[in-house]
């Protein structure tokens, strides 16, 4: 899982050329903290097709703030730059892997 910053978020996720999960979440979150494990397996059984990567909302709201992140955890899927996906809130593996369905 790649940790997002101000100065990576460009190149890592709107150029990337595979689909980019963005976890954004806070410390002071523990729905973020129950999503977090379940981010690393998908990271590994699906990293040849999806980049998984979190971003700290608190350290960076301006980019929390471009992709109109109101709560935590939220995941945007980016493909090719654009928000394809939003899945707001802690979800169990499978019901996450069924949001993201067809996407990457």
């Amino acid at each position: 899982m790649i940790t997002l910053t101000a100065e990576n978020f460009d190149d890592q996720v709107l150029k990337s050329d595979k689909p980019v999960l963005v976890d954004f979440w806070t410390d002071w979150c523990p729905p973020c903290r129950m999503v977090a494990p379940i981010l690393e397996e998908i990271a590994k059984e699906y990293g040849d097709r999806l980049t998984v990567a979190k971003i700290n909302a608190d350290d960076y709201p301006e980019i929390a703030s471009r992709y109109d992140v109101l709560g935590f955890p939220t995941m945007n899927l980016y493909r090719d730059g654009e928000v394809v996906r939003q899945i707001i809130g802690a979800k169990p593996k499978r019901q996450l892997l069924a949001a993201l369905d067809g996407a990457f």
